[in-house]
């Protein structure tokens, strides 16, 4: 609908805050379903979001929701983030991946959480 009227696809963070309203429009008999969200921002960066049950949400570097989020959580710190903030060199941000690159380490983290996790 949104493409139809505004002739233009809707960017990453305006699903970003339409998912923001729909879980917030449910928040007395919520759905229960903590979401994540990805794309690519207005710039063609990649963006992702987290939410919680009642549709707060925040732009982060990487998230993961569900039975193997404790799984692969910890995998993506190791993989994307210094493991602790006072080892130096300390990394603020998350480590840039290439398209490829991206796809192969959520292969490998849904791999591994299936292996672990019956629920995934």
């Amino acid at each position: 609908i949104y493409q139809h009227q505004h002739n233009k696809q809707m960017s990453c963070p305006a699903m970003a805050q339409l998912l923001s309203n729909t879980l917030y429009y449910k928040r007395f008999f919520p759905y229960y379903a903590f979401n994540v969200l990805g794309g690519l921002d207005t710039e063609g960066k990649g963006c992702v979001f987290t939410y919680d049950a009642v549709g707060s949400y925040e732009r982060v570097g990487y998230s993961s929701q569900g039975s193997g989020a404790t799984l692969i959580t910890p995998f993506l710190d190791n993989q994307l983030k210094s493991p602790s903030p006072l080892l130096l060199p300390a990394k603020d941000a998350v480590t840039p991946l290439s398209e490829s690159e991206a796809i192969d380490l959520v292969k490998t983290c849904f791999a591994s959480a299936t292996e672990r996790d019956i629920y995934t």
